[in-house]
C-alpha cells in the first residue's frame, strides 16, 4: 500500500475591489478634511471651490449637526467656524471604511492537505 501526502500553502491574491473601495473612502475623507480646514480658517464661502466642497459634504455633515454646538471666532475679515459634526462624520466614515475593508480581506495562509492512498494488500495462503 502506498500513501502520498501533498500540502500546499495558498497566498492571498491581489484584490482590486478592495483597493477601489479604499480609494473611494479615502477621497471622501480628504474632501471632509478640506471642509474642516476651510471652515476652521474662515475661507470665503462665495469661492467656487469652497462652495463645491461645502455642497458635496453638507449631506454627510448635516446628519451629525446638533450633537455639539459650533465654535465661532470673528476676525477682522473672516469668521472661523469649528464644526464638531465634521470631525464626527470623519470618524464614522473611517470606522465604516475599516469595517468594510476588513470584511473584504480574504483569509490568508490557508493550508490545503490532500492524502492519496493507492494499491492494495495481496495475501497468499
Amino acid at each position: 500500500m502506498t500513501q502520498q501526502t501533498e500540502t500546499q500553502d495558498t497566498k492571498a491574491e491581489s484584490n482590486t475591489s478592495k483597493r477601489i473601495v479604499g480609494v473611494v473612502f479615502a477621497v471622501v475623507e480628504v474632501i471632509l478634511a478640506f471642509r474642516l480646514i476651510f471652515k476652521g480658517l474662515g475661507a470665503n464661502p462665495n469661492s467656487g471651490f469652497v462652495r463645491a466642497i461645502y455642497g458635496v459634504t453638507q449631506f454627510l455633515v448635516s446628519i451629525f449637526e446638533g450633537i455639539f454646538s459650533r465654535g465661532t471666532t470673528a476676525g477682522a475679515e473672516t469668521t472661523a467656524i469649528f464644526e464638531p459634526a465634521t470631525l464626527i462624520v470623519m470618524v464614522v466614515i473611517g470606522l465604516i471604511a475599516w469595517g468594510v475593508l476588513r470584511l473584504m480581506t480574504p483569509h490568508t495562509g490557508t493550508r490545503v492537505e490532500r492524502t492519496e492512498t493507492t494499491g492494495h494488500d495481496v495475501q497468499e495462503k
